[in-house]
């Protein structure tokens, strides 16, 4: 009757220290998450202000920058702001590199910072990549015809596949129109779906029929 004690008493320990861990390490990766992030924002201004003000201030970085978003803010919301603004996105446009780059940026970060309310992601799509047989979500963000050397036209869908926990390392595909499977999710749905690693899903994924007016916006 002694025999199997040791084995539950073991095996309920194992239980417990598993669930110990399942508990500590998400919230050790939160907080060093947060931890490097406040320190990379500190770091911005605080090396500049302290030469300023002449001693150390513990946050006194972070404080800074989020006051100075807080003023952009602040600028966007009455006219001469705006038009400040304008001008200045004008401006960067005029500077060849500097235009491609900072409009790219500028359409991926608000796609994200939006929640999926923005015309940058135009449709979830599920296609077979990066082998036949495997499957990935994808965003899709414009269309462009691709003709061949001999005059043939084929539709090609740019897709964007964002690399989870960052979504802003991601990547260009293009795929033809008819392998990718529409999926009835919204933008904020899918970008749930992939960003949490597939932990936040839907009770099932369901394509969707095209309309002649959707497939327009594709």
């Amino acid at each position: 009757m002694t025999g199997p004690f040791p084995k539950s008493l073991f095996g309920a320990i194992r239980t417990t220290f598993l669930r110990g861990i399942g508990v500590l390490i998400p919230l050790w990766l939160t907080f060093w998450f947060f931890e490097a992030l406040l320190n990379a924002v500190d770091g911005i201004l605080r090396p500049h202000l302290e030469r300023w003000i002449g001693y150390r201030v513990p946050g006194l970085g972070v404080v800074s920058v989020i006051l100075i978003i807080l003023l952009v803010g602040l600028l966007t919301r009455n006219l001469f702001g705006r038009l400040f603004l304008t001008w200045f996105e004008s401006f960067l446009g005029s500077i060849p590199i500097v235009r491609s780059v900072y409009s790219a940026i500028k359409e991926l970060v608000s796609a994200f910072a939006l929640g999926g309310k923005s015309k940058t992601f135009r449709q979830v799509v599920m296609t077979e990549y990066p082998r036949k047989g495997l499957y990935c979500i994808g965003f899709v963000t414009n269309e462009m015809p691709f003709r061949t050397a001999e005059g043939m036209t084929q539709e090609f869908l740019n897709v964007y596949i964002p690399n989870p926990p960052n979504p802003t390392s991601g990547f260009l595909v293009l795929i033809p129109r008819d392998e990718a499977i529409a999926l009835d999710l919204s933008i904020e749905e899918g970008l749930k779906l992939v960003l949490s690693g597939g932990i936040v899903v839907p009770e099932q994924l369901t394509g969707r029929k095209l309309i002649p007016q959707e497939r327009t916006v594709l």
